[in-house]
């Protein structure tokens, strides 16, 4: 008989936030991730489903997510736990026939709730679905050290950090093309900070929260996770050369398109333009 644990989906989860923690991306209960599943998913372990599944109302309706499941870490979960105490650290939802709300199918025992950047999580799902047709399944908010870094000394600005970011390390530009969106600082946990935040998914995959962290985006949990580490390579090495003060040379305008035209991507124009 199948088990919920041996699932490809919970030992992704375990996986990507066992792996972030030891990044450092996420002390205490910093960060969240949510995965899109399927129905065919979910089905082989309803044995393993709460008997009566709790219903959370939404602060907003979500109808292009309705009736689709999510595995999505805790609010107040400590992702280095996880892998110890899988059930209680994340669970399986699915939103209901209206959009309205989900219910808690399994996993996130003890009352235990969805991350507070659920609204932020779902808008963004939605953002991604209508980008990528429906490829993207993942969002990842972490607190990447360096990203963070960044935006206390860089002017926040969309093509200012994408370019800094793609000169910053060669693969920048081919893993992400379309470039770092950005908001202004704002208070998460919000419909607010979900409904900017989307906006920014609908052009980009990674988006930065200035002095706070970022959110990445793909087709997998690996894709997801490895987009938000490029890029905080990246910000580790503009980290390192900013302290020894600054670039003496660099990767050009014309390199950039020459990169862009090799890899077959169209880089972000205004980016490429400065």
């Amino acid at each position: 008989m199948q088990q919920i644990l041996d699932a490809w989906f919970v030992q992704g989860m375990i996986k990507a936030t066992s792996d972030a923690w030891l990044k450092g991306w996420d002390e205490r209960n910093g960060g969240n991730l949510t995965l899109r599943l399927d129905e065919d998913d979910i089905a082989p372990y309803t044995a393993d489903f709460h008997a009566t599944p709790r219903y959370i109302p939404l602060s907003q309706p979500m109808p292009e997510l309705a009736g689709t499941p999510f595995i999505v870490t805790g609010s107040g979960k400590f992702f280095r736990n996880v892998a110890l105490e899988t059930a209680a650290n994340i669970g399986v939802v699915r939103v209901d026939r209206d959009g309205a709300g989900y219910h808690i199918l399994w996993g996130l025992e003890g009352d235990a709730l969805p991350t507070s950047e659920l609204p932020a999580h779902f808008l963004s799902h939605c953002a991604r679905i209508r980008a990528t047709g429906g490829k993207d399944r993942v969002i990842m908010h972490c607190h990447a050290t360096n990203l963070i870094a960044l935006t206390y000394v860089l002017e926040n600005d969309t093509n200012l950090i994408t370019r800094k970011l793609w000169e910053g390390s060669t693969e920048c530009l081919v893993v992400f093309p379309d470039g770092v969106g950005i908001l202004p600082w704002m208070v998460p946990g919000t419909d607010d900070i979900g409904q900017t935040t989307a906006r920014e998914m609908d052009k980009h995959a990674l988006v930065l929260w200035p002095f706070h962290g970022v959110f990445g985006s793909g087709p997998t949990l690996d894709e997801a996770f490895g987009l938000i580490d490029t890029a905080e390579k990246s910000a580790e090495i503009l980290v390192k050369v900013l302290s020894m003060g600054g670039m003496k040379q660099t990767i050009s305008r014309e390199e950039l398109a020459a990169l862009a035209a090799r890899f077959g991507v169209t880089p972000l124009a205004g980016a490429l333009a400065l």
